[in-house]
């Protein structure tokens, strides 16, 4: 589902104004209870026996620095603010692109011609075998893959062992690739999709992609618009 700017506007706004709310309540609460005292101090004091002048600069120092916490929570708030529109107006423009994603677990949407995984071998192999599973664990599809070092690229067509058509979900891809001695080479997986939209509803923006699967930002590789 598509998140608007309007929503993610509205959701950020809420987390941010709650916590600044509950912290600026706090700081003034404090600033109104420091004035009290030092006015009622004023107020009651012996005229033959005044409050000591050290005393009272001390007290003049602390509502200096408390007033000054005040206004440095306020700027604070507004940078971080600021700082979280940007962001969300960054990650929108991700929404329709095709990005590729660290990770061998990927989405079948729907309706879906596939799902392009990326695997990059280390050396190269002299066999590779594919392994497509389920959520559940249960293998739904195994054949060879291509065995050069670096980027290969494979499509699975979403069609398990007997061709038939699988249930839209996430899928995982497993790769066993070894030498001419049998020796296992180490195996990076990504695999590519398209944004659908963007979420914050946690605290922590990430991006859907299409079958109804969220990755973080940080796993996005590249991005092509």
């Amino acid at each position: 589902m598509t998140v608007s700017s309007t929503t993610l506007y509205a959701t950020t706004d809420s987390t941010s104004t709650t916590t600044s709310s509950s912290s600026s309540t706090t700081l003034s609460a404090d600033f109104d209870t420091f004035l009290t005292l030092l006015t009622t101090q004023l107020e009651n004091q012996n005229p033959l026996d005044p409050m000591d002048s050290n005393e009272f600069t001390s007290q003049l120092v602390q509502y200096s620095q408390l007033e000054q916490q005040m206004a440095t929570n306020d700027t604070l708030d507004s940078i971080y603010s600021s700082l979280n529109t940007l962001s969300i107006n960054s990650a929108l423009g991700y929404v329709g692109s095709e990005v590729t994603v660290s990770g061998e677990t990927a989405p079948l949407g729907e309706g879906s011609d596939g799902i392009d995984w990326i695997y990059d071998l280390d050396s190269e192999a002299d066999s590779v075998t594919l392994t497509i599973s389920d959520s559940d664990g249960n293998e739904v599809w195994s054949g060879t893959g291509d065995t050069d070092e670096g980027l290969n690229y494979f499509t699975w067509d979403g069609t398990d062992s007997d061709g038939n058509a699988v249930d839209a979900g996430v899928y995982t891809l497993s790769v066993t690739a070894t030498d001419s001695d049998g020796e296992s080479i180490d195996t990076g997986i990504a695999f590519t999709s398209t944004v659908s939209g963007i979420d914050t509803s946690d605290g922590d923006m990430t991006l859907e992609l299409e079958g109804e699967m969220r990755v973080t930002l940080d796993a996005v590789q590249k991005i092509e618009t």
